[in-house]
């Protein structure tokens, strides 16, 4: 079958039913354009039932993203989401039942949200088989009311690396499931306006690259770690497409080889492995 490309309308949580058929015809008319074939939305779990969704078929909606945030409810009410754990399982299996394509959206350091909140979410999310996840970690707008809790203390952001750390968590937690789409939503989209400047948080343009360096790293530092030689240098052979992830985001991967395990790397590419792979080789250990 033939992959779909989809055009992502944004959320329509909110919207009056003429509101979201008139964005529906409009977006329809650039696939009659053969722009696009299809249509992916993302919509809050309460706002999901079956005259909806038929509304949806017939606007040729494939993908429907639930905003999930976390199946913790205590969390959700603290955050203000008006959905419930039991709410997101229901939707879930609804769309799923009519044939959709089902991606949930998920959130990293809200407030009162610990790495096991955020582990156990994932886990919840697994069983209810997504096609697709994407992670966000929150960053803190202005004018928002988690502005005025940061501001009054009551909400502290994650950092960078802290973010880094927890996004590449659940990560594997998901792919122990065998849930493989997995993205991290890009922060370098946000509209930096003054009227959605961003206060706080864990914001870099190219986070999602420091969660894949980050997991790369790890991969590598397994492998190293399974040789029965204290190695002073290795050739590491992947797909030519994943080069700079091995290296890492201003080559900070194999700077801290260097400065941690005093390895150094030799990269290259080799279009003969499937991307995701490695194959690493000994070229110097060091003497007794």
């Amino acid at each position: 079958m033939k992959a779909k490309n989809e055009i992502f309308i944004g959320s329509i949580t909110g919207l009056t039913k003429e509101k979201i058929i008139k964005l529906l015809e409009d977006t329809n008319h650039d696939i009659s354009n053969k722009r696009f074939n299809a249509i992916k939305l993302s919509i809050a779990p309460n706002a999901v039932n079956k005259g909806l969704l038929a509304i949806l078929k017939k606007y040729n909606v494939s993908t429907i993203e639930l905003e999930v945030q976390s199946t913790n409810d205590y969390i959700l009410n603290r955050c203000g989401y008006k959905y419930k754990r039991e709410e997101i399982k229901n939707a879930a299996k609804l769309i799923k039942r009519k044939r959709y394509n089902l991606s949930f959206q998920v959130g990293i350091g809200l407030p009162d949200s610990t790495k096991f909140d955020e582990l156990n979410t994932a886990r919840e999310l697994a069983k209810l088989r997504p096609n697709r996840i994407r992670i966000y970690p929150m960053i803190v707008m202005k004018n928002t009311q988690l502005e005025k809790e940061f501001q009054n203390g009551r909400y502290e952001p994650l950092t960078v690396n802290q973010a880094v750390e927890r996004c590449k968590e659940v990560v594997y937690e998901f792919n122990r499931r065998h849930i493989k789409q997995i993205s991290i939503v890009k922060q370098n989209e946000l509209n930096r306006s003054k009227e959605t400047e961003i206060i706080a948080g864990p914001y870099h343009e190219e986070f999602g690259q420091l969660v894949t360096d980050s997991i790369w790293y790890d991969s590598i530092v397994d492998k190293i770690k399974k040789f029965n030689v204290k190695v002073r240098q290795v050739k590491i052979e992947v797909n030519p497409k994943e080069l700079p992830n091995i290296t890492g985001y201003k080559k900070e991967n194999a700077e801290k080889l260097k400065e941690l395990y005093d390895v150094d790397i030799k990269v290259q590419g080799n279009p003969d492995i499937r991307i995701g792979k490695s194959k690493i080789t000994v070229l110097e250990v060091y003497s007794n």
